[in-house]
């Protein structure tokens, strides 16, 4: 994990001064552009059973039927309502079992692959009455049938369940789900309701938290709820948290840009506008704390990630972290996920129980 003494933060409310970090490594040239991710080759599990498959089986700890949610207004854990989605395994790590489903949004309509990873403690009889903080990831590139956040490359639930066991972070549900239906960088969903294509920010935001909460002991409220990414799901966590403060409390977007720049929007400016976290930060809607990050070696990136941050309004409150040498690859993405977590420890609800 990064120390203390080779990093630089500046919490901004408002506009208040940003600080950039104090070690910074020579700014290099362009490796790719701000919204390339360097891992974009399918790296979906060979071994992937979506849910109605022969051998999808129920995820351990999930409702076995359908049961009462907690009542509202009474207690700090939401029970799951049920009924139980299918789970299929696709691979196990360090930590336990990824999951993979099918979850069609009630409210959007459309369905998409969504994988989940419980924490050991989720099935420790410690926690049995416990509500757990639920944590969304986002990959970079398009992730369309792949997420770089389950297939090793980005191994967020094996340093999750160290830093637990070292009392540093939360142990969160981890919920990880695609992004695009289509491979064509230039006309991508933007986690957007687009019209005249599938509506994923309702999906993303609206239907999945429903999916979530109806398998899976949550907390109740916002207050256990984050969004993260990286590269273009950088993108997807900063805009979704600015949307939809009601459901996400913090948001930590990695190397991310702010501009939505799928072809769809074509013909769509008020609609492309109203998606625009360039827009949405500047606003003063949205009470969210954000973990906003840029590599120290990357100019175009850092241009781009400070300039955003200058430009928030309050209650958004954003700590900006620049990576010193670090570059816009998974690789350097990685090196960030201790210090992500326990940034998301201090700034969202532990385990609950009533």
């Amino acid at each position: 994990m990064l120390s203390q003494s080779s990093r630089s933060r500046a919490v901004l409310t408002g506009a208040v001064t940003l600080v950039l970090a104090a070690a910074l490594a020579a700014c290099g040239g362009s490796d790719g552009g701000n919204k390339g991710d360097s891992a974009k080759a399918d790296g979906t599990p060979a071994a992937t059973t979506p849910a109605g498959d022969a051998g999808a089986t129920t995820a351990p700890g999930a409702p076995t039927g359908t049961t009462t949610a907690a009542p509202a207004g009474g207690g700090k854990v939401l029970m799951p309502t049920g009924p139980a989605a299918n789970l299929g395994k696709v691979r196990d790590t360090g930590a336990g079992p990824i999951f993979l489903t099918k979850v069609t949004g009630a409210k959007s309509g459309v369905t998409g692959q969504v994988w989940v990873w419980l924490p050991p403690e989720y099935n420790d009889p410690k926690y049995a009455k416990s509500g757990f903080p639920v944590l969304t990831l986002f990959a970079g590139g398009q992730s369309n049938g792949y997420n770089t956040w389950t297939d090793n490359q980005l191994p967020i639930q094996e340093e999750n369940e160290k830093l637990v066991k070292e009392g540093k972070a939360h142990p969160f549900i981890m919920i990880m789900p695609v992004q695009n239906f289509t491979s064509d960088e230039k006309n991508a969903l933007d986690c957007s309701d687009i019209p005249g294509h599938e509506k994923m920010a309702t999906w993303m935001a609206q239907d999945i938290p429903d999916f979530v909460r109806a398998n899976f002991r949550t907390v109740k409220g916002r207050d256990g709820w984050g969004v993260m990414g990286a590269s273009t799901g950088g993108f997807c966590s900063a805009k979704l948290a600015l949307q939809y403060p009601d459901v996400y409390k913090a948001a930590v977007p990695i190397d991310g840009y702010f501009i939505p720049d799928s072809g769809f929007w074509k013909g769509h400016d008020a609609e492309k506008a109203a998606n625009n976290p360039d827009i949405l930060v500047t606003q003063g809607k949205a009470d969210v704390k954000m973990y906003v990050t840029a590599g120290g070696a990357n100019g175009y990136e850092k241009n781009i990630v400070t300039n955003w941050v200058k430009k928030a309004v309050a209650p958004v409150s954003i700590t900006y972290y620049e990576q010193p040498g670090g570059k816009h690859l998974t690789s350097d993405f990685k090196k960030m996920i201790p210090d992500t977590l326990v940034w998301l420890t201090a700034n969202l609800a532990g385990p609950a129980s009533d």
